[in-house]
């Protein structure tokens, strides 16, 4: 049995619990809730089956889309709080982490799109409330090891949410292709 998912029904949050962000950090929130709606938005009035399916040459699906700018705004958000130990040295992954990391981009057998989304929405309701308590955004972390990091760099929280920023952007057009690709329904025009 297949479940169909609202939008609305899976990313609301309590606005009235959540800590009220003003100033810079209310503007990067904002921008950030934009491409989390974008991105959820192409999963509208989809099935489990349909969320998994791969539809352009690329192996990318909604569900995994999804699935990883959720692990990916988890692990950096984590970050600004513990630095390079929330994250992998990606320097020492085997062929096995990586093909496990590979698994992010794919509905799993018995992942639901009902279950991705409201991960998602729980992952956003951290990272805003720790973006709105934090003390300054200008608390710096050294990179973990990667082989896209320059040694010894840093980032401030600020420049972290800048990146899970551009990050949700950009899977939000990856998401509106496959989407469209799908049943031929586009996030906008």
């Amino acid at each position: 049995m297949t479940e169909t998912a609202t939008v609305n029904e899976l990313a609301t949050h309590d606005a009235a619990h959540e800590p009220t962000a003003t100033g810079e950090r209310a503007e990067l929130l904002e921008t950030l809730a934009r491409h989390r709606h974008f991105l959820r938005f192409t999963t509208r009035d989809l099935t489990d089956e349909q969320a998994g399916r791969r539809t352009t040459a690329s192996r990318l699906c909604l569900g995994g889309l999804i699935k990883h700018v959720t692990a990916v705004e988890r692990a950096w958000a984590q970050f600004i709080l513990d630095g390079p130990s929330a994250m992998p040295d990606f320097t020492t992954m085997s062929e096995a982490d990586w093909a496990r990391r590979a698994d992010e981009f794919r509905m799993l057998p018995g992942e639901t799109l009902t279950g991705v989304l409201a991960d998602y929405a729980e992952v956003a309701r951290r990272t805003d409330e720790l973006v709105a308590t934090l003390p300054h955004l200008d608390a710096t972390q050294p990179l973990p090891k990667s082989p896209w990091s320059q040694p010894g760099a840093r980032w401030s929280a600020r420049r972290v949410l800048m990146h899970i920023i551009a990050e949700t952007a950009q899977h939000a057009g990856h998401a509106d292709i496959v989407r469209e690709s799908l049943d031929g329904a586009k996030t906008m025009g």
